[in-house]
């Protein structure tokens, strides 16, 4: 029974690492959308700036549009992969995943100062991604037996003579 009891464990830890990183996509969705919207670069006074390559100061080259869009293809791919891969992998793959956004939001501070709603969303996103990395690292596998909390609390709930 206390296989069972891990097995429910496991499967709910991916759930939510994989709701983490859902969160943490519509954070950065909103986050773009609210840019475009706000930027000052993109207003019309300042589209001839943004049409020749330059956002605020940060140029459009394909090397940062690809990075960007490895940056949020990472997320997308945890959502699925928190839930598929067996436990060693999908820790790690959290955890890297994770420091990965982690790092590169708090770049996104670094330069110019950022406004009032991105610099909230930043600190959402840090928060969301610096706990999957907490999450994933205090990730017991199934040889770590009552190790972990959730594990602690079922166990009661089993009767003995359902085993």
């Amino acid at each position: 029974m206390k296989t069972t009891t891990q097995t429910a464990a496991t499967h709910d830890r991916k759930v939510v690492l994989s709701t983490l990183w859902i969160f943490a996509m519509f954070n950065y969705l909103y986050a773009d959308v609210y840019t475009l919207f706000f930027n000052p670069v993109l207003q019309p006074e300042a589209w001839k700036q943004f049409l020749a390559g330059d956002a605020g100061g940060t140029p459009l080259t394909e090397g940062f549009v690809v990075i960007t869009a490895v940056l949020m293809e990472t997320a997308i791919a945890m959502v699925l992969l928190s839930r598929v891969l067996s436990y060693g992998p999908n820790r790690w793959a959290n955890i890297v995943s994770g420091l990965f956004h982690t790092l590169f939001v708090a770049w996104s501070l670094t330069g110019q100062a950022p406004t009032t709603f991105y610099a909230f969303f930043a600190a959402i996103e840090i928060a969301c991604t610096l706990f999957v990395v907490w999450y994933a690292w205090t990730w017991r596998g199934a040889a770590a037996g009552a190790s972990d909390p959730a594990l602690v609390q079922a166990e009661p709930a089993i009767s003995a003579g359902s085993r």
